[in-house]
């Protein structure tokens, strides 16, 4: 994958825009000392290169909703492509599984689920192996409290040292 050259107002703007998707141009180009046709046009191009893969809202589903945290740990059956391909092509359409993530070290896939409560989760547990998608094993852990959830990427990471 061909990693894309960014200066530093390309960063700054990242950086704005993952903790105010809602800012105007205006004043991202303010807080970027820039004018706001360049500004503009980098965030454009940022959209582009899908850099920039989205706009959301983040929402508290506490405050709305009793719900739980889960995260699951799988291993398939064998390590077949496909097997791979089947569950990953399953997986997609649960909407309560929020993320999943393929890794090494053991197990072959981390799934973040969010349930109304554990016996939402089991059903849904029940569903995907009632599917016969290839899971041979998997380990619940239930979220008890959250310490730190921060959806801001560490930018600095992407400042050329050089």
């Amino acid at each position: 994958m061909k990693l894309e050259k960014l200066d530093k107002r390309d960063i700054n703007i990242l950086k704005i825009l993952s903790q105010d998707g809602r800012i105007k141009i205006a004043d991202l180009a303010r807080q970027l000392n820039l004018t706001a046709t360049p500004c503009w046009e980098r965030v454009k191009r940022l959209e582009r290169l899908g850099i920039i893969k989205s706009y959301r809202a983040e929402i508290a589903l506490q405050k709305v909703a009793t719900q739980i945290s889960v995260f699951v740990v799988l291993e398939l059956e064998n390590h077949r492509a496909e097997t791979f391909q089947l569950f990953e092509r399953s997986v997609v359409k649960y909407e309560q599984v929020i993320d999943c993530w393929a890794i090494g070290g053991g197990y072959d896939y981390l799934m973040q689920v969010v349930a109304r409560d554990v016996e939402d989760y089991q059903n849904l547990m029940d569903r995907l192996l009632d599917q016969r998608m290839g899971i041979a094993h998997y380990v619940t852990y239930v979220v008890t409290k959250s310490i730190k959830s921060n959806p801001v990427p560490p930018f600095d990471m992407l400042l050329d040292d050089s």
